[in-house]
């Protein structure tokens, strides 16, 4: 069967959206520094995840453009918000207090070594060369940026390493909800950001934590709507073509974006071996964004429902009439072997 291509490969479209994953979240590191000064970390999750609630009803899509979450998806939908909604963020409020803006958004590096160690774990997301050579760069930019900040005193050391366990959550996180990808990430996010604020609002009141002003609050509901709704949709999106490894990998910019975001806010804790790992960094996203896996490979029947074009040369089903664009519907993949450039997504799941 020949496969007609689209004009962007999928890696370099997931790798679009993963971008923009990073930056929404990466700007939100120092932003979150600055409003939640003397805010309780419970309290600061709940209003994170109440933002990125709201987000998700506003772009929750109809029955015919997305697929729904079920009741099949809840065990799922626990874990996620459980590591993503609650660990991670209540972890990285509580390092904030501690850590300088900088210190803490170049920790963040590590959630995509965390997601990619779990994507071979549990997925066996293949990872050549090429990726491993990109974790590498990624993993190395993270070594610079931690030798510029080593000389820190013990507090901002508590802080990193609270941040740590904040990105081993998150890295958990984002294994988990590989399988949520081809579900409306719309509903995905409500649900998530439901089930996060309702969990850290009853801790928040359980430890006694005060009530903030009325402009912090709402400053912390916008960056929860943000960097945490909109974030978390491209990153779900992005999943869907680009695998959770990848997708991780590239993810791990959001450090050097929010470094900058940091410095453009006042903070001059970095220096040159700061730049130094940008440099390293962006090689490394610059290596995920053109990366071209394509060999012949085969296909086995197949029987599911996400969104899906028939202009992507794997929904060859009839519909009359026949739709336009993407839409979402219960379909079958009949057997069938060819060749063209693909990622680990959902109906590439072959081993090597």
């Amino acid at each position: 069967m020949a496969h007609k291509s689209s004009t962007l490969a999928p890696a370099a479209t997931g790798g679009i959206l993963a971008l923009l994953a990073a930056a929404l979240f990466g700007l939100s590191t120092p932003v979150l520094q600055l409003l939640g000064k003397g805010v309780g970390p419970f309290t600061t999750a709940c209003l994170l995840y109440a933002g990125a609630a709201l987000v998700g009803a506003t772009l929750r899509q109809g029955a015919g453009r997305e697929a729904a979450l079920s009741r099949s998806d809840a065990p799922r939908l626990l874990l996620v918000a459980f590591f993503g909604a609650v660990v991670g963020p209540v972890a990285l409020a509580w390092g904030l207090q501690r850590a300088s803006g900088a210190g803490a958004s170049l920790m963040l590096t590590l959630e995509a070594l965390f997601t990619a160690v779990l994507a071979r774990l549990l997925y066996s997301e293949t990872m050549d060369r090429r990726v491993w050579a990109a974790m590498l760069l990624l993993l190395a930019g993270g070594a610079l940026l931690a030798l510029d900040q080593a000389d820190a005193g013990a507090a901002q050391l508590a802080g990193l390493l609270a941040v740590g366990v904040a990105t081993a959550a998150w890295g958990a996180d984002n294994a988990a909800s590989r399988a949520l990808a081809e579900r409306d990430p719309g509903q995905v996010v409500l649900a998530k950001g439901i089930l996060g604020a309702s969990a850290t609002l009853a801790l928040a009141l359980a430890a006694g934590e005060p009530v903030p002003t009325l402009p912090t609050a709402l400053g912390l509901l916008a960056v929860g709507a943000s960097g945490y709704g909109l974030s978390l949709r491209f990153y779900l999106l992005a999943q869907r073509g680009f695998g959770a490894a990848r997708t991780g990998s590239v993810f791990a910019c959001a450090p050097f974006i929010g470094a900058l975001g940091a410095l453009a806010l006042g903070d001059r804790s970095g220096g040159w071996l700061m730049a130094g790992a940008g440099l390293l960094m962006a090689l490394g996203v610059f290596l995920h964004l053109f990366e071209r896996h394509e060999h012949e490979h085969a296909h086995a029947w197949m029987e599911h429902e996400h969104a899906h074009d028939h202009a992507d040369g794997h929904h060859g089903h009839g519909h009359d009439p026949m739709p336009v664009g993407p839409h979402s519907h219960r379909h079958v993949h009949e057997p069938v072997r060819h060749a063209h450039p693909h990622a680990p997504d959902a109906h590439h799941q072959h081993r090597h």
